[in-house]
């Protein structure tokens, strides 16, 4: 008998076990992964129809941009009548929030600050309120970028929407 198939050697068994363990194994890394929070579809939608509900009480059109943890678009949405150019302000500014864990206010008001201009040379750093980090459980999950009226009204609008996640 070939000693390597001899299910009762300690190679056999050793081997079958392997093999074993290595097909598990993307179980146990998915697993693992998974326990981070993170924001669904269902959340970034309840978030955006929040910023559309603010926007309308207020009458304001906007651009509303909500993004997961890597900076990648879960939602966007556009009001009737915003201009166009707030669609890449708004993403600009859920960028900011995401990628510096903080709201653009910060930035914002760094600018306005002696010798603040230099953050203007930061990468994907857009210096306007009216983005914000979206926290669960302390850890940041997304942002919300809010373009379409003045930055302080973006912001009511992003922290409105934040708020009702």
């Amino acid at each position: 008998m070939n000693p390597y198939l001899n299910p009762l050697k300690p190679n056999f068994i050793v081997k079958k076990l392997i093999i074993l363990l290595l097909c598990l194994a993307p179980f146990f890394i998915q697993a693992q992964t998974n326990s981070q929070p993170f924001l669904t579809l269902e959340d970034a939608t309840r978030i955006s129809d929040a910023a559309e509900a603010k926007s309308k009480a207020e009458g304001w059109n906007m651009v509303i941009v909500v993004l997961d943890a890597g900076g990648h678009m879960i939602s966007l949405r556009k009001m009737d009548g915003v201009q166009l150019g707030s669609i890449d302000v708004a993403l600009g500014k859920a960028k900011t929030a995401v990628y510096f864990k903080r709201p653009t206010k910060v930035f914002e008001d760094m600018m306005k600050a002696e010798g603040g201009a230099r953050i203007a040379t930061l990468p994907n750093a857009v210096a306007i309120e009216g983005g914000l980090p979206i926290l669960k459980d302390g850890i940041v999950v997304g942002a919300i970028g809010i373009s379409g009226a003045s930055s302080a009204q973006d912001g009511i609008v992003a922290a409105a929407a934040v708020a009702a996640y």
